[in-house]
């Protein structure tokens, strides 16, 4: 299983860097340039990212619901606050 983690980060950082190129949703590059500009870094921002996406995916495993895109905005508007969030 260690072995799979960083294959599955770095898929994440995929959906993360896809989001802001094509800024869809256009909440995620709005978040990035916020992060970015108290002062974190590129590098971390996109890890905050990902983890609001891990932790809609997690609710999406969870539940068996389709991904819920408000949902996922409004974990996005809590960063850097890491998703707490559970079902």
């Amino acid at each position: 299983m260690e072995g799979k983690r960083p294959r599955v980060n770095n898929l994440i950082l995929q959906v993360v860097e896809n989001q802001l190129q094509d800024k869809t949703p256009p909440e995620a590059a709005q978040v990035f340039e916020k992060l970015v500009g108290e002062g974190y870094s590129e590098v971390d921002s996109k890890h905050l990212i990902g983890s609001a996406i891990v932790a809609e995916m997690r609710n999406v495993v969870q539940t068996g619901k389709p991904f819920n895109a408000e949902r996922y905005v409004g974990l996005l508007a809590k960063l850097p606050e890491l998703p707490t969030e559970t079902v």
